[in-house]
């Protein structure tokens, strides 16, 4: 079975999975085809993390593909250059090529196609490549998502140090409209060398040595040795019993703690005394999220440059200490970070999907440009546009998420997977920067408490808060703002405005993310898949 935000990319992960491939193969086959057809969520010049469930080793796998800052740039130049475009204290500008940080995704392709890979990778990117050359009808959704964001980059070109690749590539004749065929025959030409020379083509041959001259020519500071220091890194994920479920997300510089930091508040209250579109539960998920936040703002960096007190912030106890800091009639008006025993938002557009194989191989995974496209910038003759995920970084030396080369910066990413009783029961995620935490406790929430199946609990109507402090040092509102669906009773919304609660009805769907899921019966092994309402997404199985 496979769940992605795209109804072609879900019949490619059919086809090689009918091949013999791994739910590892389809997933690169997936995200190689999402890099073409979904290039306002993804790309090879983004990042990538992944959850995959072993059946063979019965063991979770972490995979942690964030690339690193230019080794050759300091804090101190990257503040003197953001504030000549950005002002003072105004933090990292969101394009052109100071947020640039290493293309993770290739080496996250190859080190899930080592581990757990079937079939050769010119197999696995066959797909991707003949779209790319012969074409596919845009989809609606993303044919919206490319129209907001040349109407954005063109609104911030002067920040962009070259953007005439990017218009040839997408936007020769303004935006790609729903149903126009599309070709990346650019974009082939990359999966081709991918296919045939493998993870050292990106990062030491011929795709690092041309980002290596475009930087150059465009006055930017990523290099060929940056890109040969990169590596992908298996890491362990961190998990959380929520009423009998381990709930599973992946360490930072990512912030799928802050989901878990959620649930071990919401533990403390039964939220089934009231109906889920109640203003109680809204409210106790709301507080949970705002506190949550206030402590990934502090403490979520990459822990090769931070030292972050990970068992104290997901230890019941401090789960309960957070909790009793909930006033249930009213919105806090300035939530404040913990501090632990010893002490050492952004937006984002994103792809999530997943895959499960005949074995029993279940790949959570998820993967972005960061804001939109990503910068702006598309390197000479490859296809895809470079990221700027180091917009997150923050400027203030003492802040753990502080700039410094070769640093990962905070990842917004995050995909999610739930055990039951030792067995796999659900892998999961949900797209769109600061909404996936709060996200994922929603869905879960209205599975575990609320009794709802996998689709229903991503169509449940849903809320997502922004606002309070940030990882970047530049902080919001402190009670923020409380974006609810249409689906929300109008008394809900009502009580939540008297509680305090800043409340907006947003009809657009696109600030609420865009959920896919495999669940798995642990006694027959049938997969029952879930994808986004909100999205062009399909499910497919056989």
């Amino acid at each position: 079975m496979a769940a992605t935000a795209q109804p072609l990319a879900s019949q490619i992960a059919i086809d090689i999975l009918k091949q013999g491939g791994s739910a590892a193969d389809a997933a690169i086959a997936v995200n190689a085809a999402l890099g073409l057809m979904e290039p306002t969520g993804c790309g090879l010049g983004g990042d990538l993390f992944a959850i995959v469930w072993d059946p063979k080793t019965g063991k979770l796998h972490g995979l942690n593909a964030s690339g690193r800052a230019p080794m050759g740039r300091t804090l101190e130049e990257t503040k003197m250059k953001s504030a000549a475009i950005m002002g003072e204290g105004e933090g990292i500008p969101p394009f052109g090529h100071l947020p640039v940080s290493v293309p993770g995704t290739a080496s996250g392709w190859f080190a899930l196609h080592q581990k757990f890979g079937k079939l050769p990778m010119r197999t696995i990117l066959a797909p991707a490549i003949d779209y790319a050359e012969n074409g596919f009808p845009v989809s609606p959704v993303i044919a919206e998502y490319l129209r907001m964001n040349l109407a954005r980059f063109e609104e911030y070109e002067e920040m962009i140090d070259e953007f005439d690749n990017a218009r040839a590539i997408w936007f020769a004749d303004g935006a790609p409209q729903a149903g126009e065929v599309f070709k990346n025959p650019a974009l082939a030409n990359t999966y081709k060398l991918l296919a045939k020379k493998g993870r050292k083509a990106f990062y030491e041959g011929e795709v690092a040595e041309t980002i290596d001259a475009y930087m150059k020519r465009i006055g930017g500071d990523l290099r060929y040795e940056d890109f040969a220091a990169h590596e992908a890194n298996w890491v362990e994920p961190g998990c959380v019993d929520y009423r009998g479920y381990d709930v599973c997300e992946l360490p930072p510089n990512g912030q799928g703690f802050a989901a878990l930091q959620m649930l071990n508040i919401l533990k403390n209250v039964d939220l089934t005394q009231w109906p889920r579109a109640s203003a109680e539960v809204f409210h106790y998920m709301v507080e949970a999220k705002r506190l949550a936040f206030e402590d990934l703002a502090k403490f979520y960096a990459d822990p090769d440059f931070a030292e972050i007190p990970l068992d104290w912030l997901l230890s019941e106890d401090y789960g309960a200490e957070r909790f009793a800091l909930i006033d249930p009639e009213k919105a806090m008006t300035d939530p404040a970070p913990g501090t632990p025993p010893s002490t050492i938002d952004g937006e984002g557009d994103t792809t999530y999907f997943t895959v499960a194989d005949k074995d029993g191989m279940m790949v959570s995974l998820i993967q972005s440009n960061y804001r939109g496209m990503g910068s702006g910038l598309s390197p000479d003759g490859l296809g895809f546009m470079l990221q700027d995920r180091g917009e997150l970084f923050s400027l203030d030396p003492d802040h753990p998420n502080a700039y410094a080369p070769g640093k990962r910066p905070f990842h917004t990413i995050i995909p999610a997977f739930v055990m039951k009783d030792g067995a796999p029961f659900m892998s999961f995620g949900l797209m769109g920067g600061g909404m996936q935490p709060q996200g994922h406790v929603q869905v879960l929430v209205n599975m575990i408490d609320y009794g709802m199946n996998v689709q229903e609990a991503g169509d449940a109507a849903r809320f997502h808060h922004s606002g309070g402090r940030s990882p970047t040092g530049l902080h919001g509102d402190p009670v923020g703002e409380l974006d609810l669906e249409p689906g929300v009773p109008s008394e809900t919304v009502a009580k939540l405005k008297a509680m305090g609660h800043k409340v907006k009805i947003v009809d657009d769907g696109i600030v609420f993310g865009g959920y896919e899921a495999i669940q798995r019966d642990s006694k027959t092994g049938v997969y029952s898949g879930a994808t986004e309402m909100r999205k062009d997404g399909t499910v497919a199985g056989y």
